[in-house]
């Protein structure tokens, strides 16, 4: 590998460092708000989504010259390859805590409403599998990534059994419907930042073994 190349690959990496220090700030500060409804969070998170989008652009276009310049091989091409899908992965993430930042605004128009405790577990699981699927890009650890895989099952049920509970709180109470609505589509972005994060991890085993797994994880959701 030519030094320019190792710079310039070193770059890559810090930027998609900084870039998941966006988004993990905007997931906490969203799941935050909707939890406490906290609106200055709230607001913080709509607004604060150009930054991350900024920051995707410029790094997808820095891989792209990356790609003209040095046309890299096998594990370094790996590696490039790796940087444009986790940086799509968290621009996506961005846009799931903004709706979740979204949703943290309607319901301050609304009544209270026990939020239930399979939400708390299922925020706390999707924060706990972002940070270790980045963890295991900067560590470079496939074993870790795996974990982050079969964290992704827990968070699927505890999204079946909040359809479940707010479903019958509904029929138990109209007067709960709305808010109970909400609950639902916050739970699914949440949902969709553990899947985001589960593709994080299947992208590091690419990168480091050249192993695509994405379709053995989807075989294992029809079990």
């Amino acid at each position: 590998m030519s030094l320019h190349l190792y710079r310039d690959l070193e770059e890559l990496k810090k930027r998609l460092v900084h870039l998941g220090n966006l988004v993990e700030v905007s997931i906490d500060k969203a799941v935050d708000a909707f939890v406490r409804r906290d609106r200055a969070n709230a607001e913080l998170v709509v607004t604060g989504d150009r930054d991350v989008d900024t920051a995707e652009v410029r790094l997808e276009e820095d891989c792209l010259k990356v790609l003209a310049l040095h046309q890299p091989v096998a594990k370094d091409l790996r590696f490039v390859i790796t940087v444009l899908k986790i940086n799509s992965d968290l621009e996506r993430m961005g846009d799931a805590a903004e709706s979740v930042a979204s949703r943290a605004l309607q319901l301050q128009e609304l009544p209270q409403f026990a939020l239930p405790e399979e939400l708390t577990q299922m925020v706390a699981m999707a924060r706990g599998m972002t940070r270790k699927s980045l963890e295991c890009f900067v560590r470079e650890d496939a074993q870790a990534a795996r974990e982050v895989l079969s964290d992704d099952r827990a968070v699927d049920t505890l999204q079946r059994r909040m359809f479940d509970l707010l479903q019958a709180e509904m029929k138990r109470d109209p007067a709960h419907v709305d808010p109970a609505i909400l609950v639902l589509s916050m739970s699914r972005q949440v949902e969709r930042i553990a899947d985001l994060a589960t593709n994080i991890a299947e992208n590091v085993i690419f990168q480091l073994e050249g192993e695509i797994v994405r379709h053995r994880r989807a075989q294992m959701r029809l079990v």
